[in-house]
């Protein structure tokens, strides 16, 4: 192949430029950081509060202080939000970061908070170093149960904690653990899913050395519990197959759970199917064969109904179709036939209507439809903040969401009045308010073959009229998934940080993504890595036409099909692509069937033939096959224990760089993180070292790779803010409560 014809442009550029972008992560601001949340007035958060082009002068985006790696690592979040079922509180989990280089390093902690919709304030109920998840209101409202492993806990054990006030009691644990539950209408029982215990002689043989492990047999199964409470025995009800789901009709004595044939993570993405099981007995008295993958599942209010949301056919990429079936089972009924948009969370408001949250195209909407079809209308129109986790008071008159905005990422949010726009309750950071944040704004194109594209840019800080500037393309995963007009930076997303060092940033719905039907998410079936990344290469000449972007200078990165995309790119279409960062990425189509967790779904609702149906197009489709191309630098990063994308996709993508390319490549591999990086340090050292991978190479003097080494600002306590920085131990010490 041909050398990079842009090549020696972009060099001479980099030799010309002395300066390099200035790295702005010292302690730049003033965050001091709240134990508990308060509710801040509500006009405070109307609006999309983001940065407008004419908003702010230049000089006083530069002042200001900005969003860094280090603030990334700290921000705070809402996982879920459960309302009472008397809609006076709403109980919701805080995801809290640990910190790199003070706490002890993992996962970020979750912790349980309770709103008060009188008063608007929240309290922390559970806080500290703790992981509560699986929040529920007891049936009677006066207390929030929830899953934690807590001190002395062998596995997860159920809790509740009285909303009154005191202490977390333990109302079950189990040798398996649990890991799922519903409590029966009066709340005397509890139905509840455990793993199968291991065969004891197994751990006896391994204790000797005998530690041969079976691919794929030796597995254990989630299995169905009924216990009384509090603490009561349990009986084990026989239900074949794994088990993911369990909840209880509101009305009677039957649980609806889902079945996959095995615990195998392909049978659990296209084989779950739901059953109605009498809680006496364990016997099948409904079957429901949702037609291929299943989302969210809820019992109307009299138990009659069962509402999910469900893919349309076995080949369609993503659960997005609102679906409701007779309790004792049958055929479902699709409620929104051809609607172009994904179903992703409904609730009964009562007993004939339903309230769902919908992705559309780049925007959420909230509707309300009758069980029959009938009644369908808007309760908030797409435009204002992306709300998801929907939830409702027993009279249906309270609505509780998370939601985010190019301001903030998720906070609880709370409707109350008929076609108002639902309120922003919670602010988890506070401090975001201080930050000058870059203005974000929905981009629209045409593909090569005349078909219309959306997506979203974070345009550059402190942008000067007339000047180009280095782009990064963020590309979403999947590819069933979307970017919406939301929050959009984190450990792996530059967004706000890359925006804030002279880059723009460009999130491109390319086809395949979710959020415009059915038909347009199935746009990539049989056609891996063709048209769906031309679209990708339309949308950054549509901004080099506007005059944004500076074609020398266009860098690519993203995660898991993203990753593929990365290396794609990076490789058949070199010539265009300056710098990339390939995270968890396909590198070689043939074999990524050969070592995923998921070769039946890629066949399903992706490639839609097997690699020896036509072996040459799984080659031609893969970026190995266009290594010798590549004069593009890339840094390739894999977690070391992905099942998903196996790491040796990552160091095929390396090794035929190295023996075929002509641009550096570095492969950085995270020891015990799988198909994306969970814990404090493994971000962190990702967030930095991406970044100044694509600094170097868009912006920097490029040529040689950055050295292999980091440096971590906050190990020295450098790069946020002093008080931030000097969070007292009491506070991640786990509550009284």
């Amino acid at each position: 192949m041909s050398r990079n014809p842009v090549r020696s442009v972009r060099q001479r550029r980099w030799l010309a430029r002395v300066a390099v972008l200035l790295f702005i992560s010292g302690p730049s601001m003033t965050v001091p950081p709240s134990a508990e949340a308060q509710m801040v007035p509500q006009t405070a958060f109307h609006g999309r509060q983001t940065s407008s082009p004419g908003g702010t002068s230049a000089t006083a985006r530069q002042a200001a202080a900005v969003m860094t790696p280090e603030l990334v690592a700290d921000l705070r979040s809402v996982a879920s939000a459960v309302v009472s079922p008397s809609g006076t509180h709403v109980a919701y989990q805080l995801v809290v970061p640990r910190r790199p280089f003070v706490d002890e390093d993992g996962p970020a902690w979750a912790e349980l908070h309770v709103l008060d919709l009188a008063t608007g304030k929240t309290h922390p109920f559970v806080t500290g170093r703790v992981n509560v998840s699986s929040l529920q209101w007891m049936p009677e409202g006066s207390a929030i149960a929830y899953l934690a492993k807590r001190e002395g806990d062998e596995a997860r054990a159920l809790y509740a904690i009285p909303l009154a006030g005191g202490e977390s009691r333990k109302l079950l644990e189990h040798a398996g653990g649990i890991s799922a539950y519903s409590f029966s209408p009066d709340g005397s029982h509890v139905a509840f899913l455990s793993k199968e215990e291991p065969d004891p002689r197994k751990k006896e043989l391994e204790g000797k050395g005998f530690k041969a492990e079976i691919f794929e047999e030796e597995l254990l199964y989630t299995r169905l519990w009924i216990a009384s409470l509090p603490a009561g025995s349990a009986r084990r009800l026989e239900v074949d197959g794994h088990l993911s789901n369990v909840l209880w009709s509101p009305a009677g004595e039957r649980i609806v759970v889902t079945v996959a044939p095995t615990p195998l993570v392909d049978d659990s993405y296209m084989e779950r199917r739901i059953r109605v099981v009498d809680s006496r007995t364990g016997e099948v008295v409904g079957r429901i064969d949702n037609p291929g993958k299943l989302g969210q599942i809820v019992w109307s209010p009299d138990g009659s109904r069962i509402a999910f949301i469900s893919a349309e056919d076995i080949n369609d990429p993503l659960q997005g179709r609102l679906m409701v079936v007779a309790a004792q089972g049958g055929q479902p009924t699709d409620l929104l036939p051809g609607y172009l948009g994904h179903i992703a969370g409904v609730a009964w408001r009562d007993e004939r209507t339903l309230v769902y949250t919908a992705d559309e195209d780049l925007h959420t909407r909230v509707g309300e439809i009758g069980v029959d079809g009938d009644g369908l209308r808007t309760l908030v129109a797409p435009g204002g903040s992306i709300l998801h986790g929907l939830t409702v008071s027993r009279d249906g008159r309270i609505l509780a969401f998370t939601g985010d905005s190019p301001a903030h990422p998720d906070e609880v949010f709370v409707s109350s009045e008929e076609g108002a726009e639902p309120r922003r309750m919670t602010d988890s950071n506070p401090w975001l308010a201080d930050l000058a944040l870059a203005p974000q704004e929905e981009v629209t194109w045409r593909g090569r073959d005349g078909l219309e594209l959306r997506g979203l840019l974070i345009r550059p800080l402190s942008e000067e009229p007339g000047r180009r500037y280095p782009l990064v393309v963020q590309v979403h995963g999947g590819p069933e998934s979307r970017y919406d007009d939301g929050w959009l930076t984190g450990y792996s997303a530059p967004g706000q940080v890359a925006a804030a060092r002279g880059m723009a940033v460009f999130y491109p719905n390319y086809r395949a993504s979710t959020g415009r039907g059915v038909e347009f998410s199935k746009l990539d079936h049989g056609d891996m890595g063709g048209k769906e990344f031309d679209d990708i290469v339309d949308g950054v000449d549509h901004l080099i036409e506007s005059g944004l972007v500076d074609p020398d200078r266009v860098g690519v990165t993203g995660g898991s099909y993203g990753g593929y995309a990365t290396g794609w790119l990076t490789t058949r279409y070199s010539e265009r692509f300056a710098a990339g960062v390939m995270f968890v990425g396909i590198s070689n189509q043939i074999s990524k069937v050969g070592t995923s967790d998921i070769p039946n779904e890629m066949f399903l609702v992706h490639n839609r033939m097997r690699p020896w149906e036509d072996w040459q197009l799984f080659l031609e489709r893969s970026p190995v096959y266009w290594a010798g191309n590549s004069r593009t630098p890339l840094l390739i990063l894999a977690g070391k224990d992905d099942p998903r994308v196996h790491p040796a996709q990552s160091l095929e993508m390396y090794r035929y760089l190295r023996l075929r390319g002509g641009a550096p490549v570095r492969l950085v591999f995270y020891p015990g993180e799988g198909h994306g990086n969970a814990k404090a340090a493994a971000r962190y050292d990702y967030s930095l070292r991406a970044l100044r991978w694509l600094e170097h190479y868009l912006s920097g003097p490029g040529g040689d790779k950055p050295p292999a080494q980091m440096k971590y600002p906050l190990e020295h306590g450098t790069g946020v803010p002093r008080e931030q920085a000097m969070h007292t131990q009491r506070e991640r010490e786990p509550s009284a409560r």
